[in-house]
């Protein structure tokens, strides 16, 4: 069986789990348009497709995002691409922070943002960005992915508990300690994975391919969706013993069934 070896690239090793799918609703959040698709949207699509709840909560609209093209005009551009990639993979529900693009400041603000949305959507799972300076493969991480990756292990936290950032209830938004998991993708140690072969794949290039400005925006270095997201997936595949997948470092916040004590 083949997983990611010990340098982050892939290698002989044991197969990992599945990720548990007795869910019904999931929260992505990202700092930018893109992000999500570059991988997680073809778990999106597994999961929509089940008829689980899945929504986008984004911490920029990606204006920083084109070199050529004025923030003023990237950002809007940026969030209509975010929009129709996420259609393509079953997802209505995409919100914006609006936090500075290439300027996330890890803190309070960020934390509170990402809490309520948590408590307004009540996830039971929360799918975000690697917080590591290493990511898959060895690439560096980059500055908002690190930040808002640590921003929403620490809200699903935060989410649960009444004390911290009280004044959400006086938006009616009461505590939501129900986040069972926090997976991030693109993570140089991945622990699960997801199931992503056939139409879930499919579905996943064409939520990409809607970024097609951005793409095209990054010149020498952009790339067609296809080959890249093929050869991602069928890389990640044997590690779970399919075809093609997604790998998630899972971060679990509350035991499954008795805790291990009383067992």
């Amino acid at each position: 069986m083949t997983t990611l070896d010990d340098a982050g690239g892939f290698g002989a090793g044991t197969a990992l789990p599945r990720l548990p799918e007795d869910w019904d609703r999931c929260l992505a959040v990202a700092s930018h348009p893109d992000d999500i698709e570059y991988g997680t949207a073809s778990a999106v699509a597994r999961w929509t497709a089940q008829g689980k709840q899945v929504a986008y909560l984004l911490a920029t609209r990606g204006e920083a995002g084109i070199d050529g093209l004025h923030p003023d005009e990237a950002g809007p551009l940026r969030e209509a691409e975010e929009r129709a990639g996420a259609r393509e993979v079953g997802v209505d529900t995409v919100e914006f922070l609006d936090h500075r693009d290439g300027m996330i400041e890890y803190g309070p603000d960020l934390r509170r943002d990402i809490v309520r949305a948590i408590r307004r959507h009540r996830p039971e799972v929360v799918v975000t960005g690697a917080y590591t300076v290493r990511m898959v493969a060895g690439v560096v991480n980059q500055a908002d992915h690190r930040v808002v990756g640590l921003a929403a292990l620490d809200a699903a936290r935060d989410a649960g508990n009444r004390w911290i950032f009280p004044e959400l209830a006086d938006e009616g938004l009461e505590p939501w300690g129900g986040v069972r998991f926090v997976c991030f993708a693109g993570a140089e140690r991945p622990t699960h994975g997801v199931d992503v072969s056939g139409a879930s794949l499919e579905r996943g290039i064409a939520s990409l391919a809607a970024h097609a400005e951005y793409t095209k925006g990054l010149g020498a270095q952009g790339f067609e969706p296809r080959p890249f997201l093929t050869w991602a997936a069928r890389q990640a595949g044997p590690a779970l013993g399919v075809e093609a997948a997604v790998l998630f470092d899972v971060y679990q916040l509350a035991f499954e069934g008795p805790p291990p004590w009383e067992q």
